[in-house]
């Protein structure tokens, strides 16, 4: 079973994150942000992970502390969760259809970063989440997991579905890249022979 434990503890957050890749989208959410736990819900819904996470940070500055380190102690669980990658698909992608909204996400699990995230958001909060922050939780993901992710939201009117599209859409694509393809379960998927 593919299983990672991370837990961060700095002077502005105390986060404890457990990954089970193998699992079937079992969710114990705490997190001081009720947008950030809808949207960590509906993301390892979507990738069939077995996620708990507990957060606690000093939001009375705001939530930029909390969120971005949520983003990179999930990035670092991926990582440590996919280990050398043998026999994973390591590439995933989908379009999401949320409501009016459309994302489309591809990743690589390449065991290097690269990011671009292309949506435009009409308010400065969905919910209690400074909408500037899905970048810099996904910008984290992917630096920890060591990860080449494009996010692209087409249309939307709507910002909580256009965010909701995005961590869905993740969800599905995480999943697809992290299957393990039994035709090379021993194989490691790069040329390079290392990830």
């Amino acid at each position: 079973m593919r299983r990672a434990t991370i837990e961060r503890k700095t002077n502005e957050t105390d986060i404890s994150l457990t990954l089970l890749l193998e699992g079937t989208g079992k969710r114990d959410i705490a997190v001081p942000s009720g947008f950030l736990a809808h949207m960590l819900d509906v993301f390892a819904k979507n990738a069939a992970f077995d996620l708990a996470v507990s957060a606690h940070g000093d939001m009375y500055i705001d939530d930029h502390h909390t969120v971005e380190d949520v983003g990179i102690v999930l990035g670092q669980a991926l990582s440590e969760a996919l280990g050398d990658k043998r026999g994973i698909s390591r590439y995933g992608y989908f379009i999401l259809p949320m409501d009016e909204a459309i994302a489309t996400v591809a990743i690589d699990f390449a065991g290097r970063y690269a990011f671009r995230l292309d949506c435009t958001f009409n308010r400065e909060k969905i919910g209690d989440l400074s909408s500037e922050l899905v970048y810099d939780f996904w910008d984290a993901v992917a630096q920890n997991a060591k990860a080449n992710i494009f996010i692209k939201v087409e249309y939307g009117r709507n910002d909580h579905h256009k965010a909701e599209a995005i961590w869905k859409a993740m969800g599905r694509a995480c999943r697809m890249a992290c299957a393990m393809d039994l035709r090379l379960s021993d194989v490691i998927p790069s040329t390079k022979g290392v990830l």
